[in-house]
């Protein structure tokens, strides 16, 4: 094996940019993100903006701000912003598309064993209620190549399927798929699908008009960096009609004629906090401008420290790096020694780690107890010494 360089570290020039316990090393960014103190100062003069005058803020300010915030998202990722809406997070994105299809007795939802679970038991539940069944396309890992997720997913197409749910960046294992292969095969057999792109937007470069997926879903509260709570749908022109808010408000009987159905019922299900959403464009100035190159130099510089780290951890452990390096992004998922463990509960070693070590990171069982994986993050505040620092508890511990 031919480890892959960690990148000139930038850690200690930004690190202390972010609120995050010094007394920590975290290197699980992916679960939650982490907000950078200057977007979260951004959010609040939009909270005081709103309590200055909440009457003024909704009726008269709110639009124009989601329209400002909207326009540079949708530049971001490649998108037309008459087809963006905000939502609160991904998995709302994943049941709103859901829930707003008309599915029949025996209609099939395909899913993928990648699947985050949340959404998965969305598919679940939404198929059952319609008596439809779910369909799950068994992806191997280790991985060899990305045609395998093409293939596997494929083989579970049939004349009955509606839509297939897939992750663009996996939750479990930290795979990114071949999303736009899959999107043009499944094309062809007159198939949708809905992507979970949870993971992707500021992980992975973006472009939806070219993916031309029916629907796609990201948080920006993850590699974006926005405060929680903000994360947008994306949905093709043609799907725009069918697709409807999970809270239906005065959107759905308004007069004006000057904004799509789309936006009117999206942009107000009721009385919220909507500043998470509107410094959606304070998170990507701020992320931007953290290295030479801006984003595309910021995305690079993080999966070279995942593939880094990721090498690094694999020789600690004695094992092969389960995925091709085509499919790393931010995120790499390494195999532990089996031991049963509750799904109920956080793993015995990620709380040994946390509590002995200092370390937050993920540990799991997957596909199923007694298999257990660990996942990495590589976000701009992380550098080598954090990985070593977990190789040499993993050491201790395991």
């Amino acid at each position: 094996m031919n480890p892959n360089a960690f990148p000139e570290s930038r850690a200690a020039a930004v690190r202390e940019l972010w609120s995050l316990d010094p007394a920590v090393t975290f290197l699980n960014h992916g679960s939650y993100g982490a907000c950078p103190r200057a977007v979260l100062e951004a959010q609040q003069r939009y909270r005081e903006q709103l309590e200055r005058e909440p009457v003024r803020f909704f009726l008269r300010e709110l639009e124009p701000l989601l329209d400002a915030a909207r326009g540079a998202l949708a530049s971001f990722v490649g998108a037309d912003l008459d087809d963006l809406v905000f939502v609160p997070n991904a998995t709302v994105g994943v049941n709103t598309v859901l829930r707003s299809l008309s599915l029949r007795p025996d209609d099939e939802l395909c899913i993928t064993d990648h699947g985050y679970n949340a959404c998965n038991n969305a598919a679940e539940a939404v198929a059952a209620r319609a008596g439809a069944r779910v369909v799950v396309a068994p992806v191997p890992f280790p991985i060899e190549a990305p045609e395998q997720v093409v293939e596997a997913v494929l083989a579970r197409v049939g004349p009955r399927t509606r839509l297939v749910l897939v992750d663009h960046v996996t939750s479990p294992t930290g795979l990114v798929f071949p999303v736009a292969s899959l999107i043009a095969a499944l094309a062809e057999r007159g198939v949708d699908v809905l992507v979970d792109g949870a993971h992707a937007p500021g992980m992975v470069p973006l472009d939806l008009r070219a993916l031309g997926a029916a629907y796609y879903t990201g948080n920006c509260h993850k590699w974006l960096c926005s405060p929680k709570g903000a994360a947008f749908l994306h949905v093709r022109r043609d799907k725009q009609g069918a697709v409807r808010p999970l809270s239906i408000s005065h959107g759905a009987n308004s007069p004006r004629a000057d904004r799509s159905r789309f936006l009117l019922e999206f942009d107000w299900t009721g009385t919220a906090d909507p500043s998470a959403a509107l410094c959606v464009a304070d998170a990507l100035r701020a992320m931007g401008a953290l290295v030479p190159g801006g984003w595309p130099a910021l995305q690079a510089h993080n999966r070279a420290t995942a593939l880094a780290a990721r090498d690094l951890l694999c020789e600690a452990l004695g094992c092969t790096p389960p995925s091709p390096d085509a499919m790393i992004g931010a995120l790499a998922t390494v195999p532990l020694p089996d031991a049963p463990s509750s799904p109920l509960r956080l793993d015995p070693l990620q709380d040994a780690l946390l509590e002995r070590w200092g370390i937050e990171v993920p540990v799991f069982a997957w596909p199923a107890s007694p298999r257990r994986h660990l996942r990495i993050s590589a976000q701009i505040y992380n550098d080598r010494p954090h990985y070593e620092r977990l190789a040499a508890a993993l050491a201790a511990l395991l």
